[in-house]
């Protein structure tokens, strides 16, 4: 396994931040850390960097204790915290090439991670002239470095504009085609667009861990939006089987949610037909993982 978590406890004063949290990463996984502000997230990418310790519980990182062997993790982790720290002062190959004096590694390694993270057409510049998506690059560069087995990244894309969500998504796709990645995120379309597999931690505690098409295909719960070409009548819906709940979102437009695995567009059609009323055009709204996240957290 490329990482290994077992019982793993961390507290804060009263503050249980990690509870009892066990689970693995398979080599070449990527896998969505996810969860609310506070669940826990930072707090065990912590633990798995070596940068703290866990009260209880033990993990490993490519078969080498976090407490036992920090060195050897942290030559097996790459790894981009949340908060981001670079020297705005160097320039870009500047600061990479001190960090590769760190790492002892060939200074060659500098222009490769600069072409694998796609940072060539700033790599002249100064860190502090830098947006945010290119300084996005200079940590994972850093990161990528050493070219560890394992990446750890928590929350790369905050703060990005949509074209660099794109550029960042396509940049940690490119790398994870070789390497674990173990990444945290708020944004749900990186998650579908990046990840195999999603973790869902809340208040310390995994509430969810399953392959990403597993977790969505085992959703029940169906909404269709569909317009008719006039008034509905709200006491006909209750001749829809396995409706639970519709919502008038506008004009004619309904949102029908139902409770079933069977696609109801074509019963949508019958209902039409047979109470008078046309569909003027109709649509399945299948849930999306932000909408599971929010059942799996919710208070």
């Amino acid at each position: 396994m490329s990482i290994e978590v077992q019982n793993i406890s961390k507290s804060y004063g009263a503050q249980k931040a990690l509870d009892n949290v066990s689970f693995s990463v398979k080599k070449g996984e990527i896998v969505g850390f996810l969860g609310p502000n506070g669940a826990g997230k930072s707090t065990l990418m912590k633990i798995l960097t070596t940068y703290i310790t866990a009260d209880e519980g033990k993990a490993e990182v490519n078969g080498n204790d976090v407490l036992v062997n920090q060195k050897s993790v942290q030559q097996s982790v790459g790894y981009l915290p949340e908060h981001n720290p670079l020297y705005l002062d160097l320039y870009v190959r500047e600061y990479l090439g001190f960090n590769a004096d760190v790492y002892k590694v060939s200074k060659s390694r500098i222009e490769e991670v600069i072409e694998l993270t796609g940072l060539s057409p700033e790599s002249h510049k100064k860190i502090g002239q830098l947006s945010k998506g290119y300084r996005q690059r200079v940590g994972l560069a850093t990161a990528l470095l050493h070219n560890p087995d394992v990446l750890i990244l928590d929350e790369p894309t905050t703060g990005l504009d949509p074209n660099q969500l794109v550029e960042i998504r396509n940049v940690i796709k490119n790398v994870g085609k070789d390497k674990t990645v173990f990444l945290s995120t708020h944004i749900m379309q990186e998650v579908e667009a990046i990840c195999d597999r999603v973790i869902i931690i809340n208040n310390g505690k995994i509430v969810t861990d399953k392959k990403l098409d597993k977790l969505v295909s085992e959703v029940t719960t169906q909404v269709i939006e569909v317009e008719f070409d006039k008034a509905v009548n709200e006491e006909l819906f209750a001749k829809l089987s396995d409706l639970i709940n519709y919502k008038n979102t506008q004009g004619n437009v309904w949102e029908l949610t139902f409770e079933t695995e069977v696609d109801m567009r074509p019963k949508l059609f019958d209902f039409a037909h047979d109470n008078g009323l046309k569909t003027l055009q109709i649509s399945l709204k299948s849930k999306n993982l932000e909408e599971i996240f929010r059942e799996k957290t919710k208070k």
